[in-house]
Formats: structure tokens, sequence, C-alpha cells
């Protein structure tokens, strides 16, 4: 009795935790739910989801019986060209992978989420673009003393970063906190769905790619904070930046970092995207330019967003969206471009998009509506 009581509530939890049942968590009709629900969110009109969800139960039935009996593969992936404004390659899965990829980062993501660093900010709940920038400006002020100090930003990104990397070392990676076979075994059927050589590269388009790539960085992540005892570095997917008041600091731990990454991970920093900058000239991260005291939207942002513009206003048009999904479009695009100097050019495009849709309303602006009506009653 006196061992048992020694051991305290935090211990106890953890070593339970070792017992979990990580296979059969994942594959419980709950979990199966869940992970549809979030597969069908901000999807419900796409013909894919629509057809899943006539046959919910048995699709759902289906999906547990091949895990179950691992018989589980992966259907072929759907690729297309993306321009945004950059070229890029995008490979979606069919939805009913997509559910087992929730189904998956359910389970798995938990136990690596409290091993990331604070300034890791892609892909996981509470960051995003606007708390890294957020955060860049925060560390900014502080190493520059409030720009009275000449500061430099080491602004770096990974060459092919989804493309290179390697299975094997992220399978290693992964087992550090996942011992299930199952789970390993589901993994790999996933990863190997998809190479762009042999065992090498992530589609873009699957949630799974999104948080293996998080696992995968963690160890550049450690690398920068423990081992060069970098202060002041936020990383969002593959672009990360530096600060310091030393461009030879800098430089120094560009080299090393290189080293680190072609050594240990098998990648390469960008030759062109990864420089030292002074802060003064403004430092391009995550779609804004950010100076000293102001942000800009990037140039090509900017282009791409208007491109972008005549194509919604051509499906509208053509009836093959309705006014509720232009809206959103515009809200979503404001929402962004407020956290730059941009009120005029805002107020601009607005009263454009007005000019265009005079007899429209969607759905959100008369439930705004009636709320205020309510709250005036």
């Amino acid at each position: 009795m006196r061992g048992i009581a020694q051991i305290s509530a935090e211990t106890f939890s953890s070593r339970m935790a070792l017992y979990r049942n990580l296979w059969k968590e994942l594959c419980s009709h709950e979990n199966l739910q869940v992970a549809f629900r979030k597969a069908r969110k901000h999807k419900t009109l796409k013909p894919c989801v629509v057809e899943f969800e006539e046959n919910l139960a048995e699709n759902l039935s289906l999906l547990r019986t091949e895990l179950l009996f691992h018989i589980y593969q992966p259907r072929p992936l759907e690729t297309f060209i993306l321009r945004d404004p950059k070229t890029r390659k995008i490979s979606k899965s069919d939805f009913r992978d997509r559910v087992i990829h929730h189904a998956l980062c359910n389970i798995i993501e938990p136990m690596f989420e409290k091993c990331f660093i604070y300034d890791s900010y892609a892909n996981r709940k509470g960051k995003g673009t606007l708390n890294a920038i957020q955060r860049y400006d925060f560390f900014a002020r502080k190493v520059s003393e409030n720009y009275t100090v000449n500061t430099y930003a080491l602004k770096a990104d990974i060459r092919h970063y989804f493309d290179e990397v390697e299975h094997s070392i992220l399978c290693t990676l992964i087992q550090r906190k996942v011992k299930d076979p199952k789970i390993m075994w589901l993994i790999k059927r996933i990863l190997g769905n998809y190479s762009t050589a042999a065992n090498k590269g992530m589609p873009l388009g699957n949630l799974t790619s999104q948080f293996f790539a998080n696992v995968y960085l963690n160890e550049l992540d450690y690398f920068v904070k423990q081992n060069l005892n970098v202060k002041y570095y936020i990383r969002y997917v593959d672009d990360f930046v530096l600060l310091h008041t030393s461009p030879t600091v800098l430089q120094e731990w560009k080299k090393q970092i290189a080293l680190f990454l072609h050594e240990k991970l098998r990648l390469q920093l960008h030759p062109d995207k990864s420089k030292i900058i002074p802060l003064s000239r403004g430092v391009e991260f995550l779609g804004f330019n950010v100076f000293p005291h102001h942000r800009l939207l990037k140039r090509k942002n900017m282009r791409h967003f208007q491109r972008k513009v005549q194509q919604v206003h051509s499906l509208y048009h053509h009836e093959m969206i309705i006014y509720d999904d232009v809206y959103n479009f515009m809200e979503g695009w404001c929402a962004h471009a407020k956290n730059a100097n941009t009120f005029k050019r805002r107020q601009h495009i607005l009263s454009l998009f007005e000019e265009q849709y005079p007899h429209e309303i969607s759905i959100k602006e008369i439930n705004r509506g009636l709320s205020k009506k309510k709250k005036s009653n």
C-alpha cells in the first residue's frame, strides 16, 4: 500500500497512458464519426461529401472493417496545378481517405503537441499566420530596443520541403512517441500513397502532411533553441526567421542550420530565399512586408487577389457559385488584409464590390441584421 501511495497522480496518469490501446481508439465508431465531421467542415455541399453522407453508417463501417482487418488502401490522389502566384502541385485525397487522416490525427496529434515549441505556428490550435506576425513584431521590438539598435533577420525557408521529406526519417521520429505497430502500419500506408522519389515526399493537400511537417521540423526547432541557444526564432512550416543585432552571428547560425538540415534531415536551405536582412529594409514573412512601424501586403499577393476576384465574378455570373460564396471570399480577404496598413485600399475594393452587387445580400448580413434587431428590442 505504501508503494501505491507514494506514486503521484501525474506519474500514475503518465504510466496509464502507456497502456492506452491507440489502435482501438483510432478504429472506434466515435472517433470515425468525429473524423467525418471534421473532414466535412466547410464542405457540406461538395458532391463527394454529399455522396459519402448519403450512406454514412455503411461507409464508416466499411472504413472501420478495412482498418481492423488491415486491408485499408488509400485511393489514388487527384493532382492539379495551383498558381497562387507561384506554381504548386497539389495532390488531393479521396474524401474517404480524408476521414482516415482526421481519425489518425485525432489520436496521435495530442501526443506530439506538448513537445512542439511555443513559436511553431503552422497548423496548430491558437497559432496561425496572424499570431506568427504579431510574435515577429514583438521579437523585433525587443531585440532592437524599440528600433533604436540596428537589428537583422535571417529569413529562410527549405528548398522543395514537402517533396524532400524522407519517409524513413519521419517514421523514426514518429516511433519515438507511437509504439503501436498497427498505427505505424497505417502511417506507412498513407505515406506510401505518394512519393516524388524512392520513399520521399508528402502531398501538399493532406491534413496528415501538415501534421507530419511539424513533426519533421520539430528537430530543427530543438536544434535552433537548444544547440544554438537562439532566443528569437519563429517557424511557420518551412518558413522561419531568426533575429539578432549581429549579422555575423546570424551568418554563423545559417551555416550550422544548413549543416544540421543536410546531415540529420536530408534537407537544404533555399539558396535564393535564405538571406540576412536589416529590419529597416522590411522583411517578407507570411505574405506581408513587415517594416519597423508598418506592414504592407506583398505585391504578388495583391496580383493574385485581383486574379482571384475575376475568377469569383466569372463563377457567379455563370451561376456556378451563389452570392454567399462571393461574400465569404471578400470577407475572408478583408480579414487578412486588415493585418496590414490597407485601409484606403480596402475601402476602394469594397466600394467596387458593392457597385457590382447592388441588389444582393448574404445570409450572414441577414443574420447580423436580425441579431442587432433582437438586441435593440
